[in-house]
């Protein structure tokens, strides 16, 4: 099962929307919301490692 990036990127955003208070508690929460959007956004947007091929090296110098 894979894991839907997307789908939590869009909850932890709301989650900060709904927690827009200016008491300590939401400030507080808020922040420590803001590394796991950080570390969301990077596992949705990563990408697998390039394949790299190899060009023959069939031409000769002149």
């Amino acid at each position: 099962m894979k894991s839907d990036f997307a789908a939590a990127h869009l909850h932890l955003e709301r989650a900060c929307h709904y927690l827009r208070g200016d008491d300590e508690t939401s400030s507080e929460t808020r922040a420590a919301l803001d590394p796991l959007i950080d570390a969301i956004v990077a596992a949705q947007y990563k990408r697998p490692p390039g394949e790299v091929l190899e060009f023959p090296r069939t031409a000769k110098r002149r």
